[in-house]
């Protein structure tokens, strides 16, 4: 199985923001990635529909022989990781925002989380903002629309700054100093967000703690790759391929992206 490919999905083209991680600290390792574009965004479906989503891309990873399934959505983990690991019995990375080093490391006791409203009104969400905001006000925005614009292409444009510009600005109004984002789609916006915010507000998003979590369960399961060659990448969407071209030009590794109907 260590020839075998590390499967990814995401609810469109925002997981790929985890993809690039994962190739950029396992550049041996082979990868599957699948954008359900066609259904997104999650954000806004119940707990049930997100579930059965879950399982049919995970079912379309195994079916492509992938060794490890890596959830790159934070709303696919926090309502559906649950279900597909006792389902499954290879290993499944989730990822969830990054609130604990937020809470950690602000000097405001202020700290921002922009996020799906699947994402914010989980149950697991719940819990993890409980277990480390204690004594710290945390200002949650649901980022609504900002999935759709970007899964369009629709990133650097007129409508974009005015939406992102109406969830920041309650923040800052707040006087965060963290900005936690929570959704894999929203890293593509940190461009944009840096020209809102001040050089004193962090921005945190998952994806290199995502990497170093698959790369340690690749390890303490004997699955790490040992082959020395590159590994070879091929991303799936059931959606516009053209969009998901332009979101990747940019990145330096060699891949494949595909129209798959899954």
């Amino acid at each position: 199985m260590q020839n075998q490919p590390i499967g990814i999905f995401d609810s469109g083209v925002g997981g790929t923001t985890i993809w690039k991680e994962i190739t950029s600290l396992l550049p041996h390792e082979d990868t599957i990635f699948l954008a359900d574009s066609k259904y997104a965004p999650y954000g806004k479906r119940s707990k049930e529909e997100i579930t059965a989503l879950s399982i049919k891309n995970t079912e379309k990873l195994l079916e492509l022989n992938c060794k490890i399934i890596v959830v790159a959505c934070n709303t696919a983990t926090t309502n559906a990781i649950k279900t597909l690991r006792s389902k499954y019995d290879i290993p499944i990375i989730g990822i969830e925002p990054a609130i604990k080093p937020a809470a950690i490391y602000t000097k405001t006791k202020k700290v921002g989380i922009l996020a799906t409203k699947g994402t914010l009104s989980s149950e697991l969400f719940v819990k993890t903002s409980d277990l480390y905001t204690q004594n710290i006000e945390v200002i949650e925005v649901v980022g609504t629309g900002l999935v759709e614009l970007i899964e369009k292409g629709k990133i650097n444009t007129d409508e974009m700054h005015t939406l992102l510009h109406s969830y920041i600005t309650p923040m800052l109004d707040k006087n965060i100093d963290h900005l936690v984002l929570g959704c894999t789609h929203y890293p593509y916006l940190i461009p944009l967000l840096k020209k809102m915010l001040s050089d004193q507000i962090t921005i945190i998003d998952s994806g290199e703690a995502v990497a170093r979590q698959t790369k340690a369960v690749l390890i303490a399961n004997h699955l790490l790759n040992s082959d020395s060659e590159i590994g070879k990448h091929t991303l799936y969407t059931n959606g516009n391929v053209d969009i998901l071209k332009n979101i990747l030009h940019k990145n330096t590794v060699t891949y494949t992206v595909k129209a798959l109907d899954f």
